[in-house]
């Protein structure tokens, strides 16, 4: 049995999907208005409805672990126009000090943590899971802040302790706000698609791709901070191109309209080292 909070959301759904095509049982902690969705998605899913996955004791979380083999915790707050810098990331940090204490109590034997590549220090075109980190945002620093107090919490228990740090992704589900949906939309519409100079390089996945590479942690047995990534670098203009190039639209691609935002990194690019499903072992990178 495999507990998974943040299901609804665009990375938790391809973790949830993913573990249910590898033949996970599933436990899926949701507000009650993704549960009823949860509920239709996911038929063959235990749902445990919470109105905070935050707010909630050791506790609770140890009664709602009974009989769990292992977590997924995907939850954050990740509200587009406030994310990086909310003091509701600081929420989320205790919130889920108490859901690993409860897991602990439960005994529940793998907690795996989703991080960000935010928690490196930036630029870097090569970004191992031994790169120096640094973050300058509050969403960067509280996802480090809570690997750090997890590695040191899991040292003293039986828990196995994993932490998926995520590179840029894109793909169904997407918040509408961001790049991949609006090139998409404004292509579709023969609309003129205004960007920055497109020079910054990132590492892209797709979601689907990278909720299956959390998922197979559970079976791989990995552990240690994982860089989720492909471990290629495109600028933000090829990556538009080959997108505007399914409409045959390149036409409608205007670059240099906007500036990047000042704490925009102009390379954020990842080594990856997770493990291919198949190969199952205990390791720490």
């Amino acid at each position: 049995m495999v507990l998974v909070t943040g299901a609804s959301g665009f990375v938790g759904r391809q973790i949830a999907r993913k573990l249910a095509e590898n033949g996970h049982a599933l436990r899926l902690v949701a507000r009650p208005e993704a549960a009823r969705q949860l509920a239709a998605d996911r038929p063959d899913a235990t749902i445990l409805e919470c109105d905070d996955v935050f707010a909630q004791s050791a506790d609770w979380w140890a009664q709602a672990c009974a009989g769990v083999d292992a977590i997924i915790h995907a939850a954050w707050y990740v509200n587009p126009a406030d994310y990086l810098d909310s003091e509701q990331n600081a929420r989320c940090v205790s919130g889920s000090f108490r859901m690993a204490q409860g897991a602990a109590q439960a005994g529940v034997g793998h907690f795996v943590g989703v991080g960000t590549c935010m928690e490196y220090a930036l630029p870097s075109d090569r970004l191992d899971i031994h790169a120096p980190t640094g973050p300058v945002t509050v969403y960067g620093a509280s996802k480090l802040a809570l690997y750090d107090i997890l590695d040191g919490f899991f040292c003293s228990t039986r828990v196995r302790f994993s932490w998926c740090r995520l590179f840029y992704l894109f793909g169904e589900g997407e918040n509408e706000k961001r790049l991949y949906p609006y090139l998409n939309r404004c292509l579709a519409a023969g609309e003129t698609v205004r960007l920055g100079p497109g020079t910054q390089l990132r590492d892209y996945m797709d979601v689907a791709e990278a909720g299956a590479r959390v998922a197979g942690v559970i079976d791989t047995g990995q552990v240690g901070a994982i860089n989720i990534c492909s471990g290629f670098a495109v600028s933000i203009r090829e990556f538009a191109e080959n997108i505007a190039d399914r409409y045959g639209r390149r036409d409608l691609l205007e670059f240099g309209t906007h500036q990047p935002h000042p704490r925009d990194p102009s390379a954020v690019v990842g080594v990856p080292n997770f493990i291919v499903e198949g190969s199952k072992r205990d390791v720490r990178s």
